[in-house]
């Protein structure tokens, strides 16, 4: 495991205290933590990408008229 510095603001590092004392967890524990979640939230949100992409590939409809057609029954 690697060691990083990270600056936080006062009023976050007091937070991770409170946090950590209620929980009886250290902050470098939470931090992880946090940081897992950020990173599993970005790759959900890149395997939708990819899921996506090119959905209409395979469609002889152009897409960009067929939104028009959809609009214009506004």
């Amino acid at each position: 495991m690697a060691r990083i510095l990270v600056d936080l603001p006062d009023d976050q590092l007091e937070s991770l205290a409170t946090i950590g004392a209620r929980e009886m967890r250290p902050r470098a524990a939470l931090i992880r933590d946090a940081v897992a979640q950020y990173l599993s939230s970005h790759r959900s949100a890149e395997q939708t990408s990819a899921k996506v992409f090119g959905l209409w590939r395979d469609r002889a409809v152009d897409g960009v008229k067929y939104q028009q057609e959809l609009r214009e029954e506004w």
